[in-house]
């Protein structure tokens, strides 16, 4: 019975630090729909993890390369730039959204249609530098809709 109980403890244990580190909550991702030449988009969503980690790197098939980007004023002109990593603290939400930090989609396969479900996958690295990959299915939005315009 110790040789079936062991291995099986051994497991579980296992699978509960998996599940411990996994804990990336992701709410309302949505990508910008695009018109028919663009070859680049923002993906956006609200991301809250139980532990300290931080997105490492993003990837689509939609796009040729994906970065982890954010926007800033700086004096009367908005600045985008990569970021490398984007932490992600303990219990506290991080909304990517228009303006600020998102994903950006460059060199797009297709257009972004309203409706259309983008694959991403983030690479999220924990403070033990272990890492894990989290699935996440965009929706195409208008820019127009309300609940997404960008403030100016």
């Amino acid at each position: 019975m110790k040789k079936i109980i062991a291995p099986l403890f051994a497991a579980l244990s296992l699978s509960l630090s998996a599940a411990a580190f996994s804990q990336v909550a992701v709410k309302d991702p949505w990508v910008r729909a695009t018109v028919a030449q663009q070859k680049a988009t923002g993906a956006f969503m609200q991301l809250t993890s139980t532990q300290d980690t931080k997105i490492i790197s993003a990837s689509s098939p939609a796009a040729k390369s994906v970065e982890i980007h954010t926007m800033e004023m700086d004096k009367d002109v908005m600045k985008m730039r990569q970021i490398m990593t984007l932490d992600l603290p303990a219990g506290k939400a991080v909304e990517l959204k228009p303006g600020s930090f998102h994903v950006m989609l460059i060199g797009l396969t297709a257009q972004v249609k309203e409706g259309d479900i983008v694959p991403l996958t983030l690479t999220i690295e924990g403070k033990d530098k272990k890492t894990q990959t989290i699935e996440v299915k965009a929706v195409g939005k208008a820019m127009n809709t309300t609940a997404h315009k960008m403030q100016h």
